[in-house]
Parts: structure tokens; C-alpha cells; sequence
């Protein structure tokens, strides 16, 4: 028996993600596709960090070059191990071993499509310095899944579905293929690894019978079946989805947000909502939303990148894009999209306007169908409205140009020049009335129309 020194308390993780997704049917590699609008991948790596793994490792394929420049944006270069060809789960593993060098410490393997796994069900793995530690989960279908043959206590085996006699299969306590070990142990373990099964692939799961052979200890710790889900087809997608939605309404309603229809609530993996808030139905969450204590977000609205503070209202049917700034006891109402605009305490734009990069200041009141017009069709200029303005219905700021403190625009005004603090701004064409002429016009186009039958 090969004896090992103890291990010491560092941490790495190896998340394998080389795998081609071919059941996903989409030119989007599978471990790049969305829960919570962030990639499968990055749910895996962010619980790597959470746990404290000074070394990531994230093994690719050779035909997945997107994924490679994920994860060299995200880890940089040297998180980087290819496995080519793909020969199995051991196989994966074992073509970190050069990439985390001479690391000393318990090494993790999880996988790229597992996206609800959280570092609080990973962390019992650590738990043994000396031996293997698995996952396992009771499965309500066992059906393909590996299964944890025990004896007592410990894990005597993990048998895959296609080499278990019938007794194995009975067995609903299943593998989730997560584990954990000292690194050195694990590698020596999965150089005796052979390929000699039904798909003459390298399993990571015979490294448990190796480690029996070898007297080191290998133990089980539980999981949830719905938290080591993996995703290999649209349809598990969509369930990994929804079980992600579930958790998060349940997480803020506990918290002390008002949702009279959670299951309408759409959230993203990093939405900030404070107590107090209410949410109508049918809202949606994009990355970076940030709604603090008390405000209310009416239904339909969809907010992305974007702050709200406390006391505003946002909607029904509002927009809010990155870069949206709104301050205490705003309202931005229906029809109303903001971007790159921060408005101050108080202001309002109520509905059917856009308001895109520039600043509203505080009391400040924006009529229905305002346009910032910041673009040109080849640069983005500011538009800024001071305190206490009041910009009239249907008028477009042609930015960039600075509405001062206190003016007033009349509806209907073209805006290309800043209009001084308390100045009145008229920027239409005059009205002229012609007596008798509508009821001409009527009568000419009358006699027109009978001339022609």
C-alpha cells in the first residue's frame, strides 16, 4: 500500500466541460447555455471559488474552441487542460494532472452543465483528508445513473448502470459524479485505471474499488437530486431553469419581497431585491438588477444592469437597460424605456418616452413621447435635464444639449440648443388657421370622388 502524507488544507477543483453537447442540438456549445442568464459553466465555476480553490481547472475538448475563450477570460490561460481524444470521465481527469503541477492539497471534480450544485453541497466532500469522498443522491428513476454500492458506512463500489446485474440496479442511491480527494492519491489511483468495460472508456468511478484495494478510506455524503442535475437536451435546460426560478422566489419571498405571482417572476443569478419591494406579475429580471428596500415594480416591466431605489415605481410595461439609475421616489412609468440615464430623487417620465444616455435631475417631469435622440448613426451624446424642469409632450432633445435647471419645453419642440435655467423653449412651426378651408376641402374632394363613378 502506497502511503501518502497528509494532505494539506488547500483546495483545487477540476470542472470537466469537454464534453461535444450533441443532444443539445445548438451551435451554442452546452456548458455556454444559460440558467439564471448566466452560463451552465460559470455557475460551476463560481461554486469552485466560493469553496476557496486557489486552483481552477477546467478540462476542454479540442472542437470547442468558444469554450476555451470563456474560460481564458474569465481564469486566464493557465486554468486551461484539453482532453483529446475524449476517452471517458477518467480520462478528463487525468488530463488536468500536468496543469495543476505541484499542487499539495484535496482536489474537487465537478462538471460544466451541472449549474445548480452550490458550494454548500460540494463542501462536505473536504471533510476527509485521507481518502475518497463522492456525492451520492437518492434518485427518484434511478434508470442510467451509477449506482453506490455500500457496505455500512463506506463506498465499496460505483457501478455504471450497463455493468450492474439486477441487484445493483435496485439500487436507488446514485452517483453524481462529483468527488473529491487528496490530488496525489487521486492521480496515482487513475494511472492503474483501465478501459477494459462496455465503452472501453476510462471511468473516474473505478478509482473507488482502487482505493478500497489500497485500504484508503471512501465514504458518501447526500445531496439533493435536483442539485447535481446535470443537462444534456433542451428539455433538462428548461428543467434546470425552472428548478433555478423556484429556488430564487422562495429565497426572496423569505426575505420579505411581496410577489403575488412568483411563478411569473423572472430572475437572474445575481438580482438584488431588497425587503419591502413589490413585485407584480409577470416581471423579468436580466443581469445586474439592483432594486432597493421599498420599491415596487409593476408587471410586464423588464429590467437589466440597472438600479432602483427606494420609493420608486417602475411601470407597467417599462424598460430599464444598463446603465438606468433611478433615485428615491422616481417613476418611470408605462412604455418608458431608460438607458444610461440616471435620474434623481423625485423625477418622473411617465409614460411612452426614451430616455437613452444623460441625466434627469431631481422634481424634474418628462412629457409622454419624449425622445433623447443620442444618436447619430455614428457617436452617443449626452442629454441633460436639470432640476426641476418639465420637458412638453412629444418633443425630441437632440442631444448633446442641456435643458437647464427649472425651463420648460413646449410640446412638440425640436431641441438642438441648451435652453437656459427658467427659460421658456418653443421649437415648432406656428399654427395658422384659415377659416372655411376645412369645409372647402371636404367639398372639393366630395365632388371629386362622385365625378369619378
Amino acid at each position: 500500500m502506497t502511503t501518502h502524507p497528509q494532505p494539506s488544507s488547500k483546495r483545487a477543483a477540476i470542472i470537466l466541460a469537454a464534453g461535444q453537447g450533441t443532444r443539445m442540438k445548438s451551435p451554442l456549445p452546452k456548458v455556454l447555455h444559460p440558467v439564471g442568464h448566466r452560463a451552465m459553466l460559470d455557475h460551476a465555476i463560481d461554486a469552485a471559488e466560493a469553496l476557496g480553490c486557489e486552483r481552477i481547472v477546467v478540462v476542454v475538448g479540442s472542437h470547442s474552441p468558444e469554450v476555451r475563450a470563456h474560460v481564458v477570460a474569465r481564469l486566464g490561460e493557465d486554468a486551461i487542460a484539453v482532453q483529446d481524444p475524449p476517452l471517458g470521465t477518467g480520462h478528463a481527469v487525468r488530463a488536468a494532472q500536468g496543469v495543476l503541477g505541484d499542487f499539495v492539497g484535496q482536489v474537487v471534480i465537478t462538471y460544466g452543465d451541472v449549474p445548480l450544485l452550490k458550494a454548500a453541497d460540494i463542501e462536505p466532500v473536504f471533510a476527509s483528508h485521507d481518502g475518497i469522498t463522492v456525492i451520492g443522491f437518492e434518485a427518484r428513476d434511478p434508470g442510467a445513473y451509477g449506482r453506490l454500492v455500500m457496505e455500512g458506512e463506506t463506498l465499496a463500489a460505483i457501478t455504471e448502470a450497463k455493468e450492474a446485474s439486477p441487484d445493483v440496479l435496485a439500487i436507488t442511491t446514485c452517483n453524481s459524479g462529483v468527488m473529491a480527494a487528496p490530488v496525489g492519491l487521486l492521480f496515482e489511483l487513475l494511472a492503474e485505471v483501465t478501459n477494459a468495460n462496455a465503452k472501453g472508456e476510462y471511468y473516474l468511478t473505478d478509482v473507488v474499488e482502487l482505493a478500497r484495494r489500497r485500504g484508503a478510506p471512501t465514504r458518501v455524503t447526500m445531496a439533493s437530486e435536483d442539485s447535481v442535475m446535470g443537462v444534456n437536451a433542451q428539455s433538462e435546460l428548461a428543467q434546470a431553469e425552472t428548478l433555478f426560478q423556484s429556488v430564487q422566489r422562495d429565497a426572496f419571498l423569505a426575505a420579505g419581497v411581496t410577489m403575488s405571482a412568483p411563478d411569473t417572476v423572472h430572475f437572474a443569478w445575481d438580482t438584488q431585491v431588497g425587503a419591502g419591494t413589490v413585485i407584480e406579475p409577470f416581471v423579468v429580471f436580466g443581469p445586474g438588477a439592483v432594486i432597493e428596500v421599498g420599491a415596487r415594480i409593476r408587471s410586464f416591466s423588464h429590467i437589466e444592469g440597472a438600479r432602483v431605489a427606494t420609493g420608486a415605481e417602475v411601470g407597467p410595461y417599462a424598460r430599464l437597460r444598463p446603465g438606468a439609475d433611478l433615485g428615491e421616489g422616481v417613476r418611470v412609468g408605462n412604455f418608458v424605456e431608460v438607458k444610461n440615464v440616471r435620474m434623481d430623487a423625485g423625477a418622473k417620465a411617465n409614460h411612452l418616452s426614451y430616455l437613452g444616455d444623460g441625466s434627469v435631475g431631481a422634481g424634474a417631469n418628462i412629457g409622454a413621447g419624449t425622445i433623447f435622440c443620442n444618436y447619430d448613426g455614428f457617436n452617443k451624446a449626452r442629454t441633460v435635464v436639470e432640476a426641476g424642469a418639465f420637458v412638453g409632450s412629444n418633443s425630441a432633445l437632440v442631444a448633446p444639449v442641456t435643458i437647464g435647471a427649472g425651463a420648460i419645453v413646449g410640446s412638440g419642440s425640436v431641441i438642438v440648443e441648451d435652453v437656459p435655467a427658467d427659460a421658456m423653449a418653443l421649437a415648432r412651426g406656428r399654427q395658422v388657421n384659415k377659416d372655411g378651408a376645412g369645409a372647402a376641402f371636404r367639398d372639393k374632394a366630395r365632388a371629386n370622388k362622385e365625378s369619378r363613378k
